[in-house]
């Protein structure tokens, strides 16, 4: 089951890393919708930090498990947060953008759980 956990972290975080650099040199495929959206033009930075360090966050999650815990559960949160924008803005078809990123990081969350994180949380 480790070995799930491993790809699906490992593949979870390169996805969100893939975003977060995308964010960072403002490709134009990612520049789009966020104008699109009306997010300020302050915040690009700290988002593209905020995926970033779930990224991160998720590869220690393999060393030391409660941070893998955190960086996906703030990971989930931060991609319906994306939803909520997305439904706040009424730009309904850039809904399942976010909930494709969201997916592996909830899969992330149920094989770390099956792979006995509660154990590793627990410590020795």
């Amino acid at each position: 089951m480790f070995t799930a956990y491993l790809t699906v972290s490992l593949v979870t975080a390169a996805m969100v890393a893939f975003s977060a650099c995308a964010l960072f040199t403002r490709k134009a495929f990612m520049m789009k919708p966020i104008q699109r959206l009306r997010i300020p033009q302050s915040w690009w930075p700290w988002l593209a930090t905020a995926k970033a360090a779930g990224a991160a966050g998720l590869v220690v999650g393999l060393f030391v498990p409660a941070i893998g815990v955190v960086a996906a559960v703030c990971l989930t949160l931060y991609f319906f947060g994306a939803v909520v924008i997305s439904l706040r803005r009424r730009w309904y078809g850039h809904i399942p953008v976010p909930l494709i990123y969201v997916s592996p990081v909830v899969a992330t969350l149920a094989v770390g759980f099956g792979a006995g994180w509660p154990q590793w949380l627990a410590g020795p």
